[in-house]
């Protein structure tokens, strides 16, 4: 009886691994839309993104902003603890390198909001270490940034109408809109490095590739208050105390990304 069903346990064994290496050679060869695509020299695309901004901030310590202190007595820490929402719309200009390795030129003009999360605490607090105590403060910050990024993708063997990639690059941003009565104003330039992946889905007229890419920015997007007075800006108090409060500050950004291709 036990040999019995150790040779039915056996059979049943053998017979799924023989589906499955039957399901992948038939996905392989069978019903695959646009079969050639992936063999074009070039080809263009469009692409809408759905972004989550926030900054990663460096803050000047309470000694530097206690030599200025805000009218008021209080000291402003800064913090990043909530993500603005954004969109993106770009263009795709693909070129195949190898088989598996393509070079893609994907400018592209985002509008979103970052936001940053003050606390403000009395002078004497903020010099001993009291953090448990203070006001909330989240002035929100316009951003539309045009970018122009490389990227190099790699694609794994396509496998009937799939085939999932990974994304890697860098490129250069410049800010469209800086709006002189927020309390932070950003560099109109930077810099970023950005990495992600997904998947290429073959339809019978095009592809659509949904992608998840993440952008972190490697230079300082802060104007500090020096930099407004020589460019002219109009500095009122809240605006000096707010800025004041930040050493550095580089762009994050969590895109969700529909390409058509």
């Amino acid at each position: 009886m036990l040999k019995v069903k150790v040779y039915n346990m056996k059979n049943k064994l053998i017979k799924c691994v023989v589906c499955c290496i039957l399901l992948l050679a038939i996905g392989k060869t069978y019903a695959q839309n646009n079969p050639y695509v992936d063999n074009k020299l070039i080809h263009f695309g469009f692409f809408l993104g759905v972004d989550m901004l926030s900054y990663n901030i460096q803050e000047n310590d309470s000694a530097t902003q206690a030599a200025m202190p805000h009218p008021d007595g209080h000291v402003y820490h800064p913090r990043t603890m909530s993500v603005g929402p954004g969109v993106s719309v770009g263009f795709i200009t693909d070129l195949r390198l190898t088989e598996h390795l393509n070079l893609r030129f994907t400018p592209s003009l985002s509008f979103g909001e970052r936001s940053v999360t003050y606390k403000s605490y009395t002078l004497a607090d903020s010099l001993i270490g009291e953090v448990n105590t203070g006001v909330l403060n989240k002035p929100s910050i316009l951003t539309i940034p045009v970018s122009i990024p490389i990227y190099l993708k790699w694609s794994a063997e396509r496998q009937a109408n799939y085939r999932p990639y990974v994304v890697v690059g860098g490129g250069v941003q410049f800010e469209c809109f800086r709006d002189k009565e927020k309390v932070i104003l950003h560099k109109p330039f930077d810099a970023f490095i950005s990495a992600g992946f997904g998947c290429d889905f073959y339809f019978r007229w095009f592809k659509l590739c949904p992608e998840i890419k993440y952008q972190i920015g490697f230079l300082d997007a802060h104007t500090p208050t020096s930099a407004m007075d020589e460019e002219g800006w109009q500095l009122n108090e809240y605006k000096y105390f707010y800025s004041n409060a930040i050493k550095k500050m580089t762009h994050q950004k969590l895109s969700i990304i529909f390409n058509f291709e």
